[in-house]
């Protein structure tokens, strides 16, 4: 099975558009879980049985472990997720993006380390440092195109040969970079009008979309430039607005009904 027919299952068997991010912060998790020799992976544990029946993916970032010293409950967390919800895409956010066989390694740690079944990965080095990445032919890669943070417009409206530059990377991604079909972009709901321009340039891939809830991007707007022919094509994610929505000892069912609340707003949409 390759990303794209994963994905696929994932969306129809869900009915739901939700990536979860499971981004834990051991400052923000609940108390109860602080005394834990595995606190991050017992939060993240508690969040995934809370929120599997919404979501089409879980994306763990790659920051909130390592930058506390943590890498092993992320190692617990993606086996977690493969030996308990198969089904459910798994996506690696480490944004990695480098040349030659430094590249090689990093498609090896989020494919054959972690097992994920898709990474984030930053195109400025060019088409030829995502080639070790899409070499991995069952796996996804989710390349950054016109991301969610304010900053952004500085260099991705750049115009190249008169258009945007996010523009450009949209288009080689659904063109020449795509050779083994398992590509998808990355654009933020902060950004509905170019969020639509992407899709209008590549109306067939995979779009995960940051930016919902937290950093105020507008759900319909997302469902209604995003969208792909068939009413599919997009993983919205939202972080801190579900794994947050409670921090007392009942945060996980808080978690189960921010997810819900979103999956059903979605589905009015719809």
């Amino acid at each position: 099975m390759n990303f794209y027919d994963k994905l696929n299952r994932a969306w129809s068997s869900s009915q739901s558009s939700l990536c979860v991010g499971l981004d834990p912060d051991l400052t923000k998790i609940p108390g109860i879980l602080k005394n834990e020799a595995k606190p991050l992976f017992a939060f993240n544990k508690a969040i995934i049985d809370a929120t599997a029946e919404f979501a089409c993916a879980f994306k763990p970032q790659f920051a909130y472990y390592a930058g506390q010293n943590r890498v092993d409950e992320l190692l617990l967390t993606f086996e977690y997720l493969r030996e308990n919800y198969p089904h459910i895409v798994t996506i690696l956010d480490s944004k990695r993006g480098d040349i030659g066989t430094t590249a090689k390694m990093y498609a090896r740690e989020a494919f054959e380390v972690f097992g994920a079944d898709s990474v984030t990965v930053n195109p400025y080095m060019g088409g030829d440092t995502l080639a070790p990445f899409t070499d991995y032919t069952d796996r996804g890669v989710i390349v950054l195109c016109r991301t969610s943070n304010p900053g952004s417009g500085e260099l991705q409206n750049l115009e190249t040969n008169g258009i945007p530059l996010y523009e450009t990377v949209a288009k080689h991604a659904h063109g020449s970079w795509n050779q083994n079909n398992n590509l998808a972009l990355v654009v933020g709901a902060t950004y509905p009008d170019e969020l639509a321009r992407v899709r209008q340039l590549a109306p067939e891939l995979p779009l995960l979309v940051p930016g919902v809830g937290a950093q105020g991007g507008n759900l319909a707007a997302v469902l209604r430039n995003g969208r792909t022919a068939n009413g599919q094509g997009l993983l919205i994610n939202s972080s801190r607005g579900i794994i947050y929505a409670g921090s007392g000892n009942d945060f996980a069912d808080h978690a189960h009904t921010a997810a819900q609340t979103l999956v059903t707003q979605m589905r009015a949409l719809a």
